[in-house]
């Protein structure tokens, strides 16, 4: 209900609770305004009565667009990391809204992860589709899941908190993403023929960055679940 909307603190401890204790009030300044804007704009819509489901299914949808409109020629790989952009922010504002308004739910949840890996096939795609090898898209496709899928896992198998924050977490994932295609069309207005290597270069960073994230995480469950147990 619209009067029983959560004041920036009470979204704050709650956010915490929902992420492993991690708490945006104490996070470096870019994430925190961050964290903060999503809570506006969470606030905003929940006035206006939009669910966070709404939300969701719309930042897949923008996803999608990516490898559509990032094949365009000239102006395609800008048009693509726009539209990574937005739905970065629908992403973050999903979860917002459920906060904001008191509407988490665990079925919520999962669909929110399954939104997100949805969303960087769509990206990869895209990378794809401008030039990254096959074998390098499916590999940053892979690692990043694997990431996802071993946090789960050790979540349920007992460990009782988010784990380590790697360098392949989802905003790295974002950022890359971004970046590569606002890239890849600086390139390709020089060259076009650069476009191709510059997205590979990037689909590359992501592969080293998921992979080192990896290792991170894994490092950190086995001393969660079997030196601690």
């Amino acid at each position: 209900m619209v009067g029983t909307q959560l004041n920036w603190d009470e979204y704050a401890t709650t956010w915490a609770r929902l992420h492993g204790g991690f708490d945006p009030r104490a996070a470096a300044p870019v994430v925190r305004a961050w964290l903060r804007l999503a809570y506006h704009v969470g606030y905003v819509l929940g006035r206006l009565r939009v669910g966070p489901s709404a939300v969701t299914v719309a930042g897949v949808l923008l996803c999608f667009c990516v490898p559509l409109f990032a094949v365009r020629p000239g102006d395609g790989p800008l048009l693509g990391a726009l539209f990574v952009l937005v739905a970065s922010v629908a992403d973050s504002v999903d979860g917002a809204v459920a906060v904001v308004t008191n509407r988490t739910t665990r079925l919520g949840y999962v669909y929110d992860s399954v939104a997100d890996r949805l969303g960087e096939v769509a990206w990869l795609t895209a990378f794809w589709l401008l030039g990254a090898p096959g074998l390098l898209v499916v590999t940053a496709g892979a690692l990043s899941w694997l990431h996802e899928y071993v946090r789960a896992r050790a979540v349920s198998a007992g460990m009782r908190e988010l784990g380590a924050v790697t360098v392949g977490e989802r905003p790295t994932r974002v950022c890359v993403a971004l970046v590569g295609l606002l890239l890849a069309w600086a390139a390709g207005v020089i060259a076009p023929d650069l476009t191709a290597g510059t997205i590979t270069m990037a689909t590359a960073v992501w592969v080293l960055l998921a992979g080192f994230g990896l290792g991170q995480l894994l490092s950190t469950v086995r001393h969660a679940l079997v030196d601690a147990g």
